[in-house]
């Protein structure tokens, strides 16, 4: 009996976890039309995520097309020529690697760091006193966030794929052997400018998640210190697991439905 009360439990936080992420989205949703009376936040949280994780992005993404790059080559010996590796290195970045990469890392940055200090204000009443006097705190502190993270990830995917995929062409010259003009002639010879927008559309949604998650986790805050470190494991923890599940919807969705083949 103990086991089912405890499941009982779990299932009915779930539930409670979810209806109040569809409550601060409703609350999100309501309130846009005023983001823009806040536009000067908005562009100091698109500097801090943005260009604060330009470092994070450049090592991540190198070393991803390095990586495409070798293993690629392994794979092709004996079955595939390897003029064809610029071609699945591309493929293998723009489609998947670069945007769901780009999104777990920085969203483990940018979504623990908006829990943390959401949370911080939370717990020393902050947001309480906010309201006293008429702030709204998501208007105030969710809507800038938000759209800062869904205006720059797929900025920062941009910024990913190029270096990935020059990572890859640097590591296939070094290593592999295959020239530069090789290369590029087998990434341009199957590219479709689907592929691209289709990982950058899926971006715009990574980014609103991210944001989304490390809100309503810092909201969320109970009990001083130890309160907002559990608030900050569970505001990545999240935003990493709804990035994997809304990936493979929306890949179903773009590739499927709205670029379906003829």
């Amino acid at each position: 009996m103990k086991i089912f009360a405890m499941l009982g439990r779990y299932f009915l936080g779930f539930i409670g976890e979810i209806g109040g992420i569809f409550i601060l989205l409703w609350r999100v949703i309501r309130l846009a039309p005023r983001i823009f009376r806040n536009i000067g936040k908005t562009l100091i949280q698109m500097e801090k995520i943005g260009i604060g994780s330009i470092p994070l992005v450049l090592v991540t993404s190198v070393f991803v097309g390095a990586v495409a790059s070798v293993q690629s080559a392994y794979q092709f010996q004996g079955y595939v020529p390897l003029r064809f590796l610029g071609a699945f290195v591309g493929k293998s970045v723009t489609l998947e690697v670069g945007p769901v990469l780009t999104a777990l890392v920085v969203g483990g940055r940018v979504s623990a760091a908006i829990a943390a200090e959401v949370g911080t204000m939370k717990v020393t009443e902050q947001i309480d006193a906010m309201e006293m006097i008429a702030i709204d705190p998501v208007e105030y502190l969710v809507l800038p966030r938000l759209a800062a993270a869904t205006v720059m990830l797929p900025v920062l995917t941009v910024f990913a794929d190029f270096l990935a995929i020059i990572g890859g062409m640097i590591v296939a010259k070094l290593v592999v052997g295959v020239s530069f003009n090789t290369f590029e002639s087998g990434l341009t010879m199957f590219f479709r400018y689907q592929d691209v927008v289709g990982g950058l559309l899926k971006t715009f949604v990574f980014g609103f998640i991210i944001a989304l998650m490390g809100c309503y986790n810092g909201f969320r805050t109970r009990g001083g210190a130890e309160g907002v470190g559990i608030s900050t494991m569970k505001a990545v923890v999240s935003s990493c697991l709804l990035i994997l599940v809304a990936n493979y919807l929306l890949a179903f969705l773009i590739f499927n439905v709205i670029f379906a083949p003829d």
